[in-house]
């Protein structure tokens, strides 16, 4: 009979215990990770959208911050993509240049920001920008947006024509997307690389354009260097901002922020290795200009190749970026573009890194949420 009882009570603690996991796997939810972040989703205000993914310069941790000022500070509606391993979605792989998930949101954009390099995205990834600039609507582009987009010579995509070292037959496309769009492509490390940092002068157009309003002369500072451009940059591109190289005067430094350099460096760089004069004349740093795809309607495109997440630090900086969102979506730049920043932002110096590093690192984009 004890026996009976006994196993009775095991059955019944068996089942109710049984219930309990059944019951605890029904509570469970699955969580999908997030591959895209949108600020201010509710917002019937103008959307942008910004497009991550370099392997240098922490675009995945900039554009986060400056659609946050984008929505907190001014209102819109902000997307922000970022590259990522289709294997491992929701984790960020800059290296990974093959894929940027959401890029339809561009069918809703009412401007784009882009800062991105050397991609090779897919055929129906590209479709979504090339439709967009198509129509000829507004366009940033940050840093390595000159050099967005790279394919291989026996590439078979449609969009080959997009890369920074297209010389084919398609002769408007010369050199890319970059030089057609923005106004250049990659051309070279003007200032010495983690050596020689950027002091932004204003040009005599500068002077007097929207996309400076609240910007004073020298304001400007960025640890990152002056790209090399060709001069005069092409079509109807207005120079705004000249980039003054400036010497580190502290010692170099692997790991400062800045490298040694500082915001209170003031000396500006006379020559460069090979002899070559570097603040004489100075190079572009910002510009404006329209562009027009083949069949296309014209737009307008503002290019800024200071940008990286360190960069943003300096508050004229972030100006620089917002009024520049601004002035392509042909709004009105405000005197003085609130830019403060929104949260902890704690960026990471620019350098390359290695596939084992964002392996380790699993970098997860709801964490910039």
């Amino acid at each position: 009979m004890k026996r009976i009882l006994l196993l009775t009570i095991s059955l019944i603690l068996f089942i109710n215990c049984g219930e309990k996991q059944e019951k605890k796997k029904e509570i469970t939810p699955n969580k999908t990770p997030l591959e895209w972040l949108v600020f201010n989703e509710n917002s019937l205000s103008k959307h942008i959208v910004l497009i991550s993914g370099d392997e240098e310069y922490r675009s995945e941790e900039a554009l986060p911050q400056l659609a946050k000022i984008l929505a907190k500070r001014h209102g819109f509606k902000c997307t922000v993509l970022f590259a990522q391993d289709p294997s491992k979605p929701g984790i960020i792989n800059a290296n990974y240049v093959k894929n940027i998930p959401g890029l339809e949101a561009l069918e809703t954009a009412d401007a784009l920001v882009l800062f991105t390099r050397f991609r090779a995205l897919p055929d129906e990834q590209m479709k979504y920008i090339d439709d967009y600039l198509k129509k000829g609507k507004p366009i940033v582009g940050i840093r390595t947006a000159t050099h967005a987009f790279n394919f291989q010579n026996d590439s078979l995509s449609k969009y080959a024509h997009y890369g920074n070292y297209y010389q084919g037959d398609k002769t408007v496309w010369q050199d890319g997307f970059g030089r057609l769009v923005l106004g250049e492509k990659w051309i070279s490390h003007h200032g010495k690389h983690k050596y020689q940092s950027t002091r932004g002068t204003l040009s005599d157009i500068g002077k007097n354009h929207p996309v400076l309003k609240g910007i004073e002369d020298k304001a400007i500072w960025g640890p990152t260097d002056v790209y090399g451009v060709r001069l005069p940059l092409p079509g109807d591109s207005q120079a705004i901002l000249l980039g003054e190289v400036i010497q580190g005067e502290g010692s170099y430094d692997e790991s400062d922020l800045f490298y040694g350099m500082q915001p209170t460096d003031t000396v500006g760089a006379i020559k460069n290795e090979k002899g070559e004069l570097l603040n004489n004349p100075m190079m572009p740093i910002a510009w404006v200009k329209t562009y027009q795809l083949p069949g296309g309607v014209k737009g307008r495109a503002f290019t800024s190749t200071i940008g990286a997440s360190t960069d943003l630090l300096n508050e004229a900086i972030r100006r620089l970026l917002v009024n520049g969102v601004y002035w392509v979506g042909d709004m009105s730049v405000p005197e003085k573009a609130d830019v403060r920043l929104v949260g902890d932002y704690k960026p990471t110096a620019f350098e390359f890194r290695d596939d084992a590093y964002w392996l380790e690192k699993q970098l997860l984009i709801e964490s910039f949420q």
